[in-house]
């Protein structure tokens, strides 16, 4: 599909919408374009701190595990803002009408895990370590039962589909 149809598309279903809904996807899509500068910006960022920074300072060392660290901790900055991008792009195709309660686990996991990647161990409490491990299994668990539960939901309904020969189950006898 050309992108000239896919806008005539989009213009077609936008003018389908309610006034709440239209406010809705003009939102969505500006704070996406907000994010997708952003990324853009943290990108740049990086690639001039690694290649400036450690590539042609020649401080690359692989036991620098503070550069490292730093290096790091900024690509999970800019993996978190994508999945956030990613969401709220399922919100503006109209897929579904909320931000998937998955799609914020996975990005409060993504931000407990950079959390974690940069912490400076010598400088943390146990006790301090110990919440942010609460924390990841808590989430950890959360989300292998939504995805548990919607596998589960998902071979419900090709079981139906294959009983019946519908996708709608029991409605079509």
């Amino acid at each position: 599909m050309s992108i000239k149809d896919e806008l005539r598309d989009t213009k077609e279903q936008f003018r389908l919408l309610s006034l709440y809904q239209r406010f809705e996807y003009v939102v969505v899509m500006l704070l996406t374009a907000l994010i997708a500068v952003i990324v853009i910006v943290a990108v740049w960022n990086l690639s001039l701190k690694i290649l400036f920074g450690l590539v042609l300072s020649g401080s690359l060392d692989p036991s620098n595990y503070s550069a490292f660290q730093a290096v790091f901790g900024m690509i999970f900055t800019v993996i978190i803002a994508l999945e956030f991008k990613k969401s709220l792009l399922v919100v503006a195709e109209r897929r579904d009408t909320v931000v998937q309660i998955r799609s914020v686990v996975m990005i409060a996991l993504l931000a407990i895990c950079r959390k974690v990647i940069i912490l400076d161990l010598t400088e943390t409490d146990a006790l301090h370590i110990l919440a942010l491990a609460a924390a990841i299994l808590a989430l950890g668990v959360v989300y292998w039962l939504m995805r548990d539960s919607d596998q589960r939901s998902a071979m419900r309904l090709e079981e139906a589909y294959s009983a019946t020969g519908s996708p709608v189950g029991d409605v079509n006898r």
